[in-house]
């Protein structure tokens, strides 16, 4: 049976991410182990509900049923999140690796950042005669950024120059924070530094990128060093000096390292890879690498990815579409299950969405919540095949992870992303074998325009129905619950809109009119009123029971016939007349009095030419029949 290792991480740093699990994937090919990689996407300036939604996946594994566990810390830089998973894994019994930043007594993968950022700044001084330096630094907690800002004091003291850091401004990893801080800057009119060295390759270009729109360039006014060696800096223009930190021979120690942790060492190992600065164009080193090389090399792939960009954007549409056009969460979960069993070339043959069982429940009820902490028990299969066989089941418990996983085959790569609204979960979605996909952030844009459909769709739904419940409420009479004016007149207008288009069917008006209402009301109040005006409507209902009954007024009713009442329109008409009570205007009334004034007319085509014209004769009629109740009871 093969091993599981499970890591976690955020995916921004994609690219460094994609080394260490490739490094982590070939130190362990010999092994029997797969990865289970629980990413997301938070950042610093989210919603706390939002974090909460996105890390939710942190919570989704038993760390009872792995066999290991990594912290890939460059990505991962929340430290409660960080401790409850170290937590997680000590009461499993499972050893626990970190990359990127450290804990005591927890084994730990890194690389020299402190000595290479020494080795950038000899460079910067020795080669390009750096004095004025500015730090744009990542978060104070961030191990990575605190150590090679640390190397940049320390190589400046050990050289009696700590006042040529002129400024540390941090960032929270956001390129934004850069450009607004350099735009400051450059409208200050402030002198700029000799270099701005940078916590990670990204916020290097974004710098470079705002120094170029305020008119200055990088290397010629003011130079700019990164960290990562990441491929598009190499690519951009101008190439970034950085310090490769050798993630995959990172990743690879990690793998090496648990094995050993596995075979009985003692936690709490470390393993330092060396890092390498490496000059490049926006320090001013034009001749030191072959950056356009690594240019070809990626305008040859720009081809393939831009073509698979628009088809994944074309099917990240049609997705959209397929979602917001459904009427119902049946129709939902049908139509859906049915576009990606018909086309899952993105998704591949391994994939799976399984969602929450309240999900479907809580676009018919507000009050259903969802999970707000971890998974439930028993997750819904929305979509699941693996290795191309389908997931048979409707139900799929949470703590088997994957469905149809099979802990005998070959080693794979499981990457499972969160799907939810805030901090309400919906359920997850698990790709397998992916790595490109983490490295160009295809798997985020998946995850968020799926996560952002689903609730669309779930709004959408829930609001339409509010909608039809207030509708109906709007269109229904409070005292007897038949149906209002409001919803007579729009009924009158559909079955205009057929007589106009010459496709009216049978129809037939029965209006009537409740008898000595007032009397009722003068002599015993408005309470009997109401409750003799129910008996009225009950007795109509009971009579017309197959046709729409609408209070039209104080004592009045209309109902439409139509199919077998039409047919039998003069049989129900003495009916009724045969349940009510003889009229009569002289107290006392007996208890279960009824008395109603009927009359009904029919459609006739060609010579109706509204639904007026029928409401009228059917309207003469009834005050006829009410003319002749008076004379019989006088």
């Amino acid at each position: 049976m093969k091993k599981k290792i499970a890591i976690f991480t955020t995916g921004w740093g994609s690219e460094i991410l994609s080394q260490f699990l490739t490094g982590m994937q070939d130190a362990l090919r010999s092994e029997q182990a797969d990865l289970f990689l629980f990413l997301c996407y938070p950042t610093y300036i989210d919603t706390l509900a939002m974090k909460r939604g996105e890390m939710n996946i942190f919570t989704l594994p038993d760390l009872h049923d792995f066999d290991g566990a990594v912290i890939f810390g460059s990505g991962l830089d929340f430290k409660d999140r960080v401790d409850d998973i170290i937590a997680r894994s000590k009461k499993a019994g499972i050893p626990v690796i970190m990359q990127g930043s450290r804990r005591e007594g927890i084994s730990f993968v890194g690389s020299d950042n402190y000595q290479a950022t020494k080795n950038m700044c000899e460079h910067l001084t020795r080669e390009h005669g750096v004095k004025r330096i500015s730090f744009f630094a990542g978060t104070t907690d961030s191990l990575d950024s605190e150590l090679r800002l640390k190397a940049v004091r320390d190589y400046l003291e050990e050289n009696d120059r700590s006042e040529d850091l002129t400024e540390v401004f941090y960032t929270k990893w956001e390129n934004a924070a850069v450009t607004r801080h350099v735009n400051e800057i450059c409208a200050e009119g402030a002198e700029l530094p000799d270099v701005f060295i940078c916590a990670n390759d990204g916020l290097a270009m974004e710098c470079c990128v705002t120094l170029s729109n305020n008119s200055y360039e990088v290397p010629k006014d003011v130079l700019v060093c990164g960290y990562d060696h990441i491929d598009d800096s190499q690519v951009f223009d101008p190439s970034i000096s950085s310090v490769d930190q050798c993630f995959t021979e990172m990743g690879a120690a990690a793998g090496k390292l648990w094995l050993e942790l596995m075979a009985g060492a003692e936690p709490g190992k470390t393993h330092i890879i060396p890092c390498q600065f490496i000059p490049g164009d926006s320090c001013g080193c034009y001749e030191t690498r072959n950056s356009d090389k690594m240019r070809r090399r990626k305008g040859r792939e720009a081809f393939s990815k831009r073509a698979m960009t628009t088809y994944f954007n074309r099917k990240l549409n049609l997705i959209d579409s397929t979602i917001l056009s459904c009427l119902t969460y049946q129709d939902f979960k049908r139509n859906l299950h049915r576009l990606l069993a018909e086309n899952h070339d993105y998704e591949g043959d391994s994939f799976h969405i399984l969602l929450e069982p309240n999900f479907g429940l809580s676009i018919y009820d507000p009050n259903i919540r969802l999970n707000t902490k971890g998974y439930s028990k028993q997750l819904e299969v929305l979509y699941s095949t693996e290795d191309g066989v389908s997931f048979k089941e409707d139900r799929f418990s949470s703590s088997e992870l994957i469905p149809g996983y099979d802990p005998e085959g070959p080693n794979h790569l499981y990457v499972f992303l969160p799907l939810h609204e805030a901090d309400e979960a919906y359920g997850y979605i698990i790709f397998r074998d992916c790595m490109e996909k983490v490295e160009n952030h295809f798997l985020h844009t998946y995850q968020s325009r799926m996560g952002l459909v689903f609730d669309k769709f779930r709004h959408a739904l829930s609001l339409d129905l509010i909608n039809k419940r207030l509708l109906d409420l709007m269109r229904r009479d409070p005292l007897t619950n038949v149906n209002n004016r409001m919803a007579y007149e729009d009924k009158e207008k559909y079955i205009q809109s057929k007589i106009n288009s010459e496709t009216a069917s049978d129809f037939a008006i029965a209006m009537f009119d409740v008898n000595n209402l007032k009397l009722v009301n003068d002599s015993f109040g408005h309470d009997a009123g109401d409750e003799y005006l129910i008996r009225a409507c009950h007795l109509i209902c009971n009579i017309f029971k197959h046709s729409p009954v609408y209070r039209v007024g104080g004592d009045e009713f209309i109902a439409i016939l139509s199919g077998n009442d039409f047919e039998d329109r003069e049989h129900l008409k003495e009916d009724l007349d045969h349940h009510m009570s003889p009229y009569s205007n002289r107290l006392p009334l007996p208890s279960d009095y009824v008395s109603i004034a009927c009359g009904i007319s029919v459609y006739v085509p060609g010579k109706d030419m509204s639904v007026q014209d029928v409401v009228k004769r059917a309207d003469e009629e009834m005050y006829r029949v009410k003319a002749l109740m008076k004379q019989s009871a006088s």
